[in-house]
């Protein structure tokens, strides 16, 4: 899971550690789905094509760029084609765009079954920013919420770590200060003082992973291990008590 900047130098080093444990050439698909109803969706994941193809390079990428925008058959979420592209990647990155969209676009598709079952079999899975939301059990509607003005709620999420016994809320973008000193904009535009009313009506069984930005957390599951890579920390809730991990 990655808090921010996927073609930044803590994106960089969070790929090259995972690119580490495949033999080239590296296979790799990025997809488009987090920012599918994003008129530039292909300029959006095409950044970060462009920079695992230049900072990898010493692996040798062969990189798809999934076009998987919306549910259906073309430039679909359910193309059996794109799915089979991710089953045989040894890395897939889903990054920035919407989290509500994410998990509506992916939810039931074979392109979600597909990263699960690439999972399964040893790829490494790379969720920033809006897709590393998605990926919990509990998603933080953050646009709905921070733009729109609805009261803070949390939405189902793909639940990827559930089958690993992981009821997790993630929240990138932990430490931003976008606003300044008008306004705070930590807890990923949250804020302290909404975020804690978010708190009280998360489920008691629910742990929270709080990202900063700039920083990557990676979980080993087979090693029952995390790192924590790149500028800050990584901030977890469990049962009420909260704990850091520095990189």
């Amino acid at each position: 899971f990655l808090g921010s900047g996927e073609t930044s130098a803590a994106g960089g080093l969070l790929f090259e550690k995972l690119a580490a444990q495949y033999a080239p050439p590296l296979r790799v698909s990025v997809l488009e789905s987090p920012a599918g109803f994003e008129l530039n969706a292909a300029d959006v994941a095409g950044r970060v094509t462009t920079y695992i193809q230049q900072r990898l390079q010493n692996f040798r990428p062969q990189i798809a760029q999934i076009t998987a925008r919306k549910r259906g058959q073309e430039f679909g979420t359910d193309n059996l084609e794109l799915a089979a592209q991710i089953l045989r990647s040894d890395m897939a990155f889903l990054g920035p765009g919407s989290p509500s969209y994410t998990v509506r676009v992916l939810r039931d598709t074979r392109v979600e079954q597909a990263l699960r079952s690439a999972h399964a079999l040893g790829a490494s899975l790379v969720f920033g920013s809006a897709a590393a939301i998605a990926a919990g059990s509990h998603v933080l509607p953050v646009y709905e919420i921070y733009k729109v003005g609805e009261d803070p709620y949390w939405k189902p999420g793909l639940g990827m770590l559930a089958g690993f016994g992981m009821e997790l809320a993630i929240v990138p973008h932990w430490n931003n200060t976008d606003g300044g000193a008008e306004l705070d904009t930590s807890r990923c535009f949250m804020g302290e003082k909404r975020f804690a009313a978010l708190l009280e009506i998360l489920p008691s069984a629910a742990v929270v992973l709080g990202l900063d930005e700039h920083t990557a957390c990676i979980l080993e599951l087979a090693e029952n291990q995390i790192e924590v890579t790149g500028r800050g920390s990584v901030h977890l809730r469990c049962g009420g008590d909260w704990c850091d991990l520095p990189s």
